[in-house]
């Protein structure tokens, strides 16, 4: 894994097996790339959305499994997430999307395995490559092309945004008719890159008023889907 790409995932095959059941065809859309042919601007937007401590912790982010544990019990609201991306890339790579406690617990020992194992540059790399962004599309170079019609390279900050901003339900993530939670996260994301010092006021200003051309007519579910993966 250190230096060969994986010719599939469990997810992959996963879906493949869903569609073979529902009887419709499924060609994967995945194209591999090393981290300088994706926009920094993506890798900035994922890390902010989905594990912004990835470089400083390990396999698992104790601060924001407390705080989530935390928010949970004051709002008395189901467990949010607190996985990092290197517990994703796990499960997305070997256990798909089935949800019990042995799963989680191999989950665990996987991502310590991929920690020791592995650099923090190639796991994001890893995970870039083969998080699903749509109905049978898998890592960012994919996803630009068939959401944007560009390379991964060439994302715009409010593509990069909304990329990032569709991680918990691609599938259900629909740019002709945006959903209002879509549109919500994506906001507050390019808001996000701002404060974190990622992007200056004029590119935040830029990024903002394509978010909106983009967005415009958002409607549908208000809140966010439970996370597909």
């Amino acid at each position: 894994m250190a230096r060969a790409n994986p010719r599939t995932t469990a997810l992959i095959e996963q879906r493949r097996v869903e569609a073979r059941r529902a009887r419709r065809p499924f060609h994967p859309r995945q194209v591999w790339v090393p981290l300088d042919r994706i926009s920094p601007r993506l890798i900035e937007a994922v890390l902010v959305s989905e594990d912004a401590s990835f470089f400083a912790h390990g396999p698992f982010d104790l601060a924001e499994m407390s705080a989530a544990a935390r928010d949970s019990l004051e709002r008395g609201r189901r467990l949010r997430g607190a996985s990092t991306l290197t517990q994703q890339l796990a499960k997305n790579l070997w256990l798909g999307t089935e949800r019990s406690l042995l799963r989680k617990a191999k989950e665990a020992v996987l991502a310590v395995k991929l920690e020791r194992s592995l650099t923090k540059r190639r796991i994001l790399t890893l995970y870039l490559n083969v998080v699903e962004w749509d109905e049978g599309v898998f890592g960012a170079e994919a996803a630009a092309q068939a959401r944007f019609g560009v390379h991964a390279a060439d994302l715009t900050t409010a593509q990069a945004t909304l990329l990032a901003a569709m991680l918990p339900a691609p599938r259900r993530a629909d740019l002709a008719l945006p959903p209002r939670w879509l549109a919500r996260r994506a906001r507050r994301l390019v808001d996000r890159l701002l404060a974190e010092g990622k992007i200056d006021p004029a590119e935040h200003a830029h990024a903002s008023a394509e978010l909106e051309r983009i967005l415009s007519g958002a409607t549908g579910d208000e809140e966010v889907p439970d996370e597909e993966l």
